[in-house]
């Protein structure tokens, strides 16, 4: 059998293998709706318990600063308890990433206005000074790229064997910005980069694959991939069929390539079915464009770790 011909038949095989995850879907969602529960905890994503400090003057926050900053760390998990400011970046020469977002922290002080130090010199009294706060913003250096290697954060290493190797290949192979940290998983359409949080902060590791590549199947939209609508706003119904697409093709990808997550890819799906009642082909829909992103980032996978479905194992086929 030819190359060409081994290939048509892997496509073929894969194809039968969407039909038969899509029908299964479909016939859960009919059934009724499950609430999806986030696979991951916060614990494992950010940074250990320590003072915030800021990374060009070495100096400790304090007061409210650190309640606010500690916050910000719980809130979007950050690695690390060190903070720049935007000037402060491009002195080291780094710069916080576009897009980014800051944190507001607070300074402290006192002065006394011209008026109270003529007062104060006519009558003999001490001038009173007047307390004031003034807010600036701060970002984690984690937001920041290009610092000196002494000042750069990096996430947790990922502990070996959490992520399978063949899925690791296809991120690296895929040439997409995926990067590994924080607390919540999302595709940045305006950036083009994807983040998951890392697997150990999942309760199952296993869950980590079907949320990247989730997140892989958004960026698969990008206009110089495969070029579908992403301007859905959250709630609206072009972005609830986005993230039918988007997590369609991660239980296609999960299949082919023999991963088998216990998080059913349903459960996720269902929270959306509400928004896609009143239209009974958004199903076929997006499956279909979910099997043209699994067909896009599957091409990436070295082809000895491609997995057509008559060869996996029946248990590797489960999606629900």
């Amino acid at each position: 059998m030819s190359r060409h011909s081994r290939k048509a038949g892997a496509r073929r095989d894969r194809t039968n293998l969407y039909s038969e995850i899509t029908d299964k879907i479909i016939a859960e969602l009919e059934a009724g709706r499950v609430p999806w529960v986030q696979p991951w905890g916060t614990a494992a994503a950010q940074a250990p318990l320590a003072m915030p400090t800021n990374a060009s003057t070495g100096r400790t926050y304090s007061g409210i600063n650190v309640l606010l900053l500690w916050g910000a760390v719980v809130e979007r998990g950050f690695a690390g308890q060190s903070w720049l400011t935007f000037r402060q970046a491009l002195s080291l020469g780094g710069n916080v990433r576009k897009g980014e977002r800051g944190t507001t922290v607070v300074y402290a002080d006192r002065f006394v206005p011209e008026d109270e130090k003529k007062r104060a010199a006519e009558t003999g009294d001490d001038p009173q000074a007047i307390p004031f706060l003034k807010r600036f913003t701060v970002f984690n250096v984690e937001q920041c790229e290009n610092l000196p290697n002494g000042i750069a954060s990096s996430a947790p290493p990922v502990p070996e064997g959490l992520i399978e190797p063949r899925v690791e290949a296809l991120i690296q192979a895929t040439g997409i910005d995926f990067r590994i940290g924080g607390n919540r998983a999302y595709y940045v359409p305006a950036h083009d980069y994807v983040q998951v949080p890392p697997p150990q902060a999942y309760f199952e590791p296993i869950n980590w694959h079907r949320t990247a590549l989730h997140e892989l199947g958004h960026a698969s939209g990008a206009p110089h991939r495969l070029n579908r609508d992403l301007s859905g706003s959250f709630g609206s119904k072009k972005y609830a069929f986005e993230e039918l697409v988007a997590e369609i093709n991660a239980a296609f990808c999960c299949a082919s390539l023999g991963i088998v997550p216990t998080v059913r890819h349903v459960d996720y799906i269902g929270s959306w079915l509400e928004v896609l009642r009143e239209d009974n082909r958004a199903i076929v829909r997006a499956a279909s464009q979910a099997s043209k992103a699994a067909d896009w980032l599957l091409a990436f996978a070295p082809e000895d770790e491609r997995q057509p479905a008559e060869d996996a194992p029946s248990g590797d086929r489960r999606v629900a």
